[in-house]
């Protein structure tokens, strides 16, 4: 089970790096507000629950420029950079699974590649129903099952051919669990979907690099710190390369789930 304390710690370290790691996040972004703008919104109140350094909120400011805008980011670190940035009104530390909101307080909660770190969805879309007026839309997207397959898969078959180790890679959520839980906490006109991105890296230690350079470092097995840890994970990365490897590099897939719903 993900260490909150530890997602947020790590967060706030690489804020300062984030936007310069983040490439699959920002298609992400891009396609939420693709989806976003069919809906026709004039939001006055857009809260971004996950908000990191505030990207998709400096977008949805030229959307909307009369709305107010409010980051929520679980990291410290990463609200400051937030209010650095510029665009949003104000950046504040705070819980998907207790919003330091008022009750139906908003038009429009957004949330992008942010839920797939909650062990259970319920609490949080819980809270999105609570914070949106009546008639308000939630929109996220969030990394699920699928996601970074092959890192996961290399990896346990490293600790199986060695015999020693536990699997510790984050377990994804998958589109039916999302969707059940959309209409399990009241939401209606309810549409999810899924779909694949995917990102080349020069090399396994590469993608090792990324993955810990945007604080994510949680979602897979990349210590080394003993000398059987480090047995393992030189074994899960020649795996991966024998395994996945291309003349390009070495791909990494994320299924991403979108999610648009909209409170009755």
């Amino acid at each position: 089970m993900i260490d909150r304390r530890q997602v947020r710690d790590a967060f706030s370290r690489h804020a300062g790096a984030y936007e310069a790691l983040v490439v699959v996040q920002r298609r992400v972004q891009q396609r939420l507000l693709t989806e976003l703008a069919t809906l026709g919104l004039t939001p006055q109140q857009v809260i971004d629950v996950g908000a990191g350094t505030g990207m998709l909120l400096r977008q949805v400011a030229d959307r909307y420029p009369t709305a107010q805008l409010l980051a929520i980011d679980l990291a410290p670190g990463m609200c400051q950079a937030a209010r650095q940035r510029g665009a949003v009104h104000a950046a504040v530390a705070g819980d998907a699974e207790a919003l330091p909101l008022r009750s139906e307080s908003a038009d429009l909660l957004l949330s992008s590649s942010t839920f797939q770190w909650l062990p259970t969805l319920g609490p949080a879309f819980a809270e999105a129903q609570r914070v949106l007026r009546p008639g308000g839309w939630f929109c996220f997207a969030l990394f699920g099952a699928g996601t970074l397959h092959e890192l996961r898969d290399s990896y346990r078959w490293a600790i199986s051919q060695l015999g020693r180790g536990q699997d510790r890679t984050h377990s994804f959520h998958d589109q039916e669990i999302v969707a059940q839980n959309l209409v399990a906490t009241g939401f209606v006109d309810c549409r999810v979907w899924s779909e694949r991105e995917e990102e080349i890296y020069p090399d396994v230690p590469d993608l090792l690099r990324a993955v810990r350079g945007i604080g994510a470092g949680t979602t897979a097995p990349v210590s080394g710190g003993t000398l059987a840890e480090r047995r393992t994970m030189l074994t899960m990365m020649d795996r991966y390369r024998d395994a996945y490897g291309r003349s390009d590099g070495i791909p990494a897939t994320y299924g991403v789930i979108y999610g648009l719903a909209r409170r009755g």
